[in-house]
């Protein structure tokens, strides 16, 4: 029988995630020179990051119990969104995750005192976070579900806001904190390049891009689509 607030037998944790990017492309992102103290500052920022960083994740599996017009329940747990109760039509588990920078590159990030130095770590712990991110999803095609998959985040839409990330918290029970992440009580997340949600069968593809009309985003993953609220979950 499922257990609400999350089962640890039911958990897969990914500690071991390998780490790396390229430094001369996000130098160029953000436009430090390639030669000269900046360019060499940078570099060895870059090289302690990645002999530090430690990117973890974490997944479980919930079973859908009930659905309404605008809820469904997994586990005991009652997740409330018209979109996310269309996308899951046809769905019978979900996979909430969390996945973070690691609280090694969080303690490595707050020791900097320059904005600037700050900034580049911040960079710096977006793509360790990232990393998880990918693992998790590479972890959960090719051992779990080889379908198609598409993930939801709480307050990435007005349709789920970030209150309903404790929902989530819940569902994963003690999950944040075995990856080091805990929540504040404004449902900020540290380390702060953290992030929790759930992945789940697909028919159709869905990016949450697709449903918010913010400009100039430079997370954007897919163009807005001002039609198609109206065409699939009204």
């Amino acid at each position: 029988m499922p257990n609400s607030g999350g089962d640890t037998q039911n958990t897969v944790l990914l500690q071991d995630i390998p780490f790396g990017f390229d430094s001369a492309r996000i130098r160029g992102q953000m436009r430090i020179p390639e030669k000269g103290r900046l360019s060499d500052d940078f570099d060895e920022l870059c090289k302690t990051a990645l002999s530090i960083g430690r990117p973890r994740a974490l997944f479980r599996a919930a079973y859908i119990e009930t659905r309404g017009d605008d809820y469904v329940v997994a586990d005991g747990v009652r997740l409330d969104s018209r979109v996310l109760r269309v996308n899951l039509a046809s769905a019978h588990r979900i996979f909430p995750f969390g996945v973070t920078c690691g609280v090694e590159l969080e303690q490595w990030a707050r020791g900097m005192h320059d904005p600037l130095y700050q900034y580049w770590a911040d960079a710096i712990k977006e793509k360790a976070m990232r990393a998880a991110l990918a693992a998790m999803k590479d972890h959960i095609s090719r051992r779990v579900h080889s379908g198609k998959m598409a993930t939801m985040t709480p307050g990435s839409i007005d349709d789920w806001p970030m209150d309903q990330q404790q929902s989530l918290i819940q569902l994963m029970g003690d999950g944040l904190g075995r990856i080091g992440v805990y929540v504040t009580g404004g449902m900020m997340m540290v380390p702060t390049h953290s992030l929790a949600g759930i992945r789940f069968p697909a028919e159709e593809s869905f990016e949450s891009c697709q449903l918010c009309p913010r400009k100039d985003c430079a997370g954007r993953r897919a163009p807005y689509d001002v039609r198609l609220y109206d065409r699939r979950y009204k």
